[in-house]
Formats: C-alpha cells, structure tokens, sequence
C-alpha cells in the first residue's frame, strides 16, 4: 500500500495512547532485575535505544509485551494498559530481596502518539532518525521512534507537559498504523496465548538469544534452534467486520478446528473493513481460504508484510 495512493487515509498529528500504561522501575538492582525477567537484553539498554522486550510464562508464552527505555537512573516500561496492574503485581513476586522499586507511573506520565509530516515538522531535532532510537526533550519529555507504517513515520512521546499542538489524530486510526507496523502488543485478549515467534518477536528485535535466563527462555530457545516454527503472524484485510484481538481464525480446509487467532486488529479508516495481524499455522497458506471467528465467516485476503518472514516463500500460494 503506498502512502501516494489517494484512497489510503492521511495520518498526521497525534492521540492520546489512553490504552497504554507505564511501569516505573528503580532502584540499583533494576535493570539487572529486568534483565532476568524479559526477553531481551536490558543491562545493555543504551541512554538512546528503546527496545521491545516480551515477558513470558513458565512455558513461554507472552503474558504482557512492553517498550522499554531508560530514563536516567531509571527504566520505563509502556504495556497494555489492560495488563499493566496484573503484571506489575506479578513482577512484584519475584523482586525477593533485588534493589528495585516498581511502579505504575502512568497518570505522571502519559503517552501520546505522534505520527505523520507535522509530527516531524514539531519534533525537529528531536525527531529520533530510526526506530528504537530515543531522544530526551528539553523539559523532560522522551520521544521514541516506531517502526513506520503504511509509509508513514511514528513516535511515542512521554512525560509530555501539555498535549502536542498537532492536528488531533483519530485512536482507531493510531491503531490501524499499530496493526500495519507488523509489530505484535500482547493485550488482556492474548496473554499466554503466543510464544515470541509466533509474533516474529526474534524479526523485529524484541528476543535476545544470547543474553542468558529469564521466565520460559528454554522453551522459547528450543523453538528458535530447532528449526521448526511452524505459525506466524502475517498481515490481513476483512472486507467487512471487525477483527478484535482473540478472535478465532478457520481454515476451509479444516473447519473443525481453528488454524489461527488474531493478535491485534483494527477498522479500516478509509472504509467498512478490518486489517488484522493474525497468528495463523504456514501450512494453511498453501492452498483454501481463511475465515474470520468461524468457518463460514468473513474471507482474510492476505496483505504484504513490512518485513520478510522465514518460510514465508515456501508457504505461500
């Protein structure tokens, strides 16, 4: 989809992220805490990068994902707003006798998304030149760059004293982008449902191999060397209805039994249809149709991927 194609919607200005919450970590013990609990690589978290990092069961499944950044002595983590109190109570658990304070620092930090030309005209210099770069603003406020979507740059700004003054943008639309950047959000629909590449976490730099223990590592490990990830998440548009996260996905092939589960979706803003990024097995790419929460239910047309997916080719039709 191009950004120059006249029927896709101009997304330029900003929103209020009132779905997304913020964790407060603190304390000397705090990224080494975190460090033992993510999927990824926290001790290292330089002063400009943001990463993705996932927290995992015992089994390896996602209970919540989070963007994490440092913000002096301290680290940030944004999350599902719906999973931010029960993962913070769980973290909590395991803190024992580790130097770190954790709380919910949302209300004193909101978020906000900013997307588009007249975002980057705002944030000028400030305006971090790839994703997981960040850049703290005079005043305070940190400005995170997100993977773009649909040609289209995003930020994720915190701790903003006032809301941006940019053309207000629509939440339905800032999800839209969400869904289109390919880049999974665990939300209260999802936990424990996914293990990281089910959601190309170990593509989109959300998973280090290399970095030692956390909660499920093994399993998550075992799935990455084996060799045999047989689901993916890949990109798809209802031409009517909505896609909500949770939602079930059946093969015609195989009607019995789902072959997938939408992680996250959202309406199209330029007509009466949905995209949804899916968690689907490869195998039912290879031939039949999918459908939406039943059999019979509406057809998924697949939709090209910001990045390239392993498999994928083999998959395909």
């Amino acid at each position: 989809m191009s950004p120059n194609d006249p029927s896709v919607p101009v997304f330029d200005g900003a929103v209020r992220l009132a779905d997304l919450g913020v964790i407060r970590a603190s304390g000397t013990d705090a990224a080494s805490f975190l460090h033992g609990q993510l999927t990824n690589d926290i001790t290292h978290l330089g002063p400009d990068e943001a990463r993705l990092a996932g927290y995992c069961s015992a089994k390896g499944r996602l209970l919540a994902s989070f963007i994490v950044w440092r913000k002096g002595d301290e680290l940030l983590l944004a999350c599902s707003a719906d999973l931010l109190a029960p993962t913070l109570k769980r973290l909590r658990m395991f803190v024992l006798r580790a130097k770190c304070t954790l709380a919910d620092a949302s209300a004193e930090l909101p978020l906000y998304g900013l997307a588009g030309a007249a975002a980057l005209a705002w944030l000028g210099a400030a305006a971090p030149a790839a994703a997981g770069r960040k850049v703290d603003r005079d005043g305070g406020a940190t400005v995170i760059r997100l993977p773009d979507a649909a040609g289209q740059p995003r930020f994720l700004c915190a701790g903003l004293d006032a809301p941006p003054p940019l053309p207000a943008l629509e939440p339905q639309s800032w999800r839209w982008l969400e869904v289109r950047s390919g880049v999974a959000r665990i939300e209260l629909a999802t936990v424990e449902q996914f293990v990281p590449q089910m959601l190309n976490y170990e593509l989109v730099g959300g998973v280090d191999f290399g970095k030692g223990c956390y909660p499920g590592q093994e399993i998550v490990a075992r799935s990455q060397y084996r060799g045999t990830i047989k689901r993916r998440s890949l990109l798809f548009e209802t031409a009517t209805g909505a896609a909500p996260a949770g939602s079930e996905i059946f093969h015609s092939d195989d009607p019995a039994q789902p072959a997938g589960q939408v992680v996250s979706g959202a309406a199209d803003p330029g007509g009466g249809g949905s995209l949804a990024l899916a968690e689907v097995k490869l195998a039912a790419l290879a031939s039949g149709s999918l459908h939406l929460g039943a059999p019979d239910g509406a057809l998924l047309r697949r939709v090209a991927m910001p990045y390239e997916l392993p498999l994928e080719a083999a998959a395909a039709t």
